[in-house]
């Protein structure tokens, strides 16, 4: 599940460097809750919100789906867990897991 998790950061600010634009940061956030890991990626880019008509909002559809979206999509299913991806509605784009954690995984 470590490995999941790292993977699905990594995908995600990769993502970042190829289309949030050459002057777009990034925020990382990991949060461990009971029985939950949670994981947020976001930019204040210029990519795919840009392109959006009508504005954000996150979705757990494929709209705006690229194969790293469903690469993350797929790590994180394997323990159980899902992603959100879409851009945000003040610009950006957002990336968020969350992925159970087994009693094994809790220490």
């Amino acid at each position: 599940m470590d490995r999941a998790a790292y993977r699905i950061v990594q995908e995600a600010l990769t993502n970042v460097r190829r289309h949030a634009g050459p002057d777009a940061s990034a925020t990382v956030v990991v949060g461990y809750a009971p029985g939950e890991l949670s994981l947020v990626v976001t930019d204040d880019g210029t990519g795919p919100a840009a392109a959006a008509e009508g504005g954000g909002g996150m979705s757990g559809g494929s709209h705006g789906a690229g194969n790293g979206i469903a690469g993350m999509r797929h790590r994180a299913a394997t323990f159980g867990g899902t992603v959100e991806a879409g851009p945000r509605e003040a610009g950006g784009f957002e990336v968020r897991a969350t992925i159970p954690l087994r009693e094994e995984d809790k220490t």
